[in-house]
């Protein structure tokens, strides 16, 4: 077996394996019916990235990014469906959904109206790594409704900065340096 071929199925097996992570939150959502301490956005951002890398990989030809691409939207569409199900803020969901759907339409008809080559996939690769960081920081969306520092609902905290001696500016002790 060549090395590509080992490294492209150790990435299908890895990748798939990180998006079955999902089937935990599935599991408790059905068994609780309920989505209390389950993040929505996760889901969401995770399903459009993996649409913009499938539409990549079909562009490339790269079987392994529209194998893992594909199984891995179909996954978060799962896990997108069965939040809906059980969620109590239905129309906010519905809400996401629509803009997410808007905006990966309105990229991919963009990219599908550029002349195919080179500048399509190097636009198309840097959207779908930008969106991928955006899976990665999805999860901290919810910090903003539970930190004091970050929440629009409380008003901003009083900063205590420690004061740090500096070789550049005055001694915190005076001139007895």
């Amino acid at each position: 077996m060549e090395l590509l071929h080992l490294l492209s199925w150790a990435c299908i097996v890895f990748t798939l394996w990180m998006f079955s992570t999902g089937l935990v939150d599935l599991k408790k959502m059905q068994n609780s019916k309920s989505t209390d301490n389950i993040q929505f956005l996760p889901f969401l951002t995770t399903c459009a990235s993996n649409l913009g890398w499938f539409y990549y990989g079909m562009l490339k030809i790269d079987q392994t990014l529209i194998v893992v691409n594909l199984i891995g939207a179909f996954l978060q569409s799962i896990y997108i469906l069965v939040y809906f199900k059980y969620t109590k803020q239905k129309k906010m969901v519905l809400f996401q959904v629509l803009v997410i759907s808007t905006v990966v339409t309105s990229a991919g008809l963009y990219f599908s109206y550029l002349p195919p080559g080179d500048l399509v996939l190097n636009q198309l690769g840097l959207v779908c790594s930008m969106a991928t960081v955006g899976v990665y920081l999805s999860p901290l969306a919810d910090l903003s409704e539970t930190s004091p520092w970050l929440s629009s609902h409380s008003s901003p905290p009083h900063l205590h900065l420690p004061v740090i001696p500096s070789p550049f500016g005055p001694h915190p002790l005076g001139d007895a340096r």
